[in-house]
C-alpha cells in the first residue's frame, strides 16, 4: 500500500481525485483509473522515449534477421549493451526461383512477411545433407498469411549440399554452410525474429504511429476488461476474420454473449512487439503474451493481432489468434 500511495502522489495531477475515490470506494475505482491511464498516449511517449524503434516496438526479441529478396541477402541485427539493434553480419542468400510473394504450395516463391523460428534441425535430428549442417524452420504460414488465403509449408533458412546446385530455392532462404554455422552460433532461435521483404526491410518506424498503436491496444483492453461491447467492437474491421474462420458478424454475436456475463476479469499483456508488415501499407503485426482469467475461462499464451491504422489513426483489427 505504501508503494501504491507513492505512485499516486507522484502523479500529482490525478493524486487528489484518486485518493478521494479510494477513500470513498476502495481500490476498485483506482484500478479502473489506472487501466484507463494505460490508454493515454502521454504514458506511452515516456515508454518509447529512449527505445530503439528502428524495426518497431520490440520487447521480447534480441535478434532480427532481415531478408532482402531483391538483393539476395540475409542480414543479422542484434541488441547491443545499449539495447539498440546493431548490424552484425550480412550473408549472401539464395531465395525462391520465382519473384513475388508466396501464395500457394509449389509456386517456388519465398514469402514476404514476419516469422518466428520454431525449430532448429541438424544432423542430430537426421537433417537431410541437402540442407547443409543446420536448418531453421520458420512459422510460415503465419496468421496474416492464413487470413489472405495463402498456403504451403516448409519454409526454412538452411545451408547447402556439398555438390553443385541451382542458384535459387523452392521458396526457402539458403546460405552457405560456413554462414549457417556462424548464424547458429550467434542466435537463440526463441529470441530471433525473421522479416522478409521483396526489397530492403523498412527501418526508422514512426514513433508517433507506435505510440498511437500502443495506446489504442490498451484502450481495446480497457473496453474488454470493463465489458464495453460497443467500444470493444469498434476496434474491429468490417472485413475481420478470426484465425478459425469466424467472420465479424458471428464474432460480434459471440462476444456480445460473453460480455453479457459481466464477469470480473484479469487481462495482462507482456512482451509486446509491434512491427510494420512488409509490403503492406499502414498494416502492423502485434504479438504479446496474454494472461486472461475470469470465473469461466483462463488463458495464458501467445496472442497475435494484425491491424491497420486507418486515415483517422484508429486501429482496426483484421484478424487475431
Amino acid at each position: 500500500m505504501k508503494i501504491l500511495l507513492f505512485i499516486l502522489l507522484s502523479l500529482n495531477v490525478y493524486a487528489v481525485d484518486i485518493l478521494t475515490s479510494y477513500r470513498n470506494n476502495g481500490t476498485a475505482d483506482i484500478e479502473k483509473q489506472m487501466d484507463l491511464e494505460l490508454s493515454n498516449e502521454e504514458y506511452w511517449k515516456t515508454q518509447v522515449k529512449d527505445k530503439d524503434l528502428d524495426f518497431g516496438y520490440i520487447e521480447s526479441f534480441e535478434n532480427i534477421l532481415t531478408c532482402d529478396k531483391a538483393q539476395s541477402s540475409l542480414n543479422l541485427y542484434s541488441l547491443d549493451e545499449n539495447k539498440s539493434f546493431k548490424f552484425r553480419k550480412k550473408y549472401s542468400a539464395y531465395t525462391g526461383k520465382m519473384k513475388g510473394d508466396k501464395v500457394k504450395e509449389g509456386d517456388l516463391r519465398t514469402p514476404t512477411g514476419i516469422y518466428q523460428i520454431t525449430q532448429k534441425l541438424s544432423k542430430e535430428t537426421k537433417l537431410d545433407p541437402f540442407y547443409g549442417p543446420f536448418a531453421f524452420v520458420t512459422s510460415y504460414p503465419n496468421v496474416y498469411d492464413s487470413y489472405k488465403g495463402k498456403n504451403g509449408s516448409g519454409i526454412w533458412i538452411h545451408g547447402l549440399p556439398s555438390e553443385d546446385r541451382d542458384e535459387f530455392t523452392r521458396g526457402c532462404i539458403a546460405i552457405n554452410n560456413s554462414s549457417i554455422e556462424c548464424l547458429n552460433k550467434n542466435i537463440d532461435i526463441s529470441k530471433t525474429l525473421l522479416v522478409i521483404n521483396d526489397t530492403e526491410v523498412k527501418q526508422n518506424v514512426l514513433k508517433e504511429d507506435l505510440v498511437t498503436i500502443l495506446a489504442q491496444l490498451y484502450a481495446w483492453r480497457y473496453a474488454w476488461l470493463y465489458d464495453d461491447i460497443k467500444s470493444y467492437l469498434s476496434f474491429y474491421a468490417s472485413n475481420f476474420v478470426r484465425f478459425d474462420g469466424m467472420d465479424i458478424e458471428k464474432f460480434r454475436s459471440y462476444k456480445t454473449r460473453v460480455f453479457q456475463k459481466n464477469e470480473k476479469k484479469t487481462i495482462l499483456f507482456n512482451e509486446i512487439n509491434i512491427l510494420p508488415y512488409p509490403n503492406s501499407l499502414n498494416t502492423y503485426e502485434i504479438t504479446f503474451q496474454e494472461h486472461y482469467k475470469s470465473d469461466s475461462f483462463e488463458f495464458n499464451g501467445d496472442k497475435t493481432l494484425i491491424i491497420e491504422l486507418d486515415k483517422n489513426k484508429k486501429i482496426k483489427i483484421l484478424t487475431e489468434k
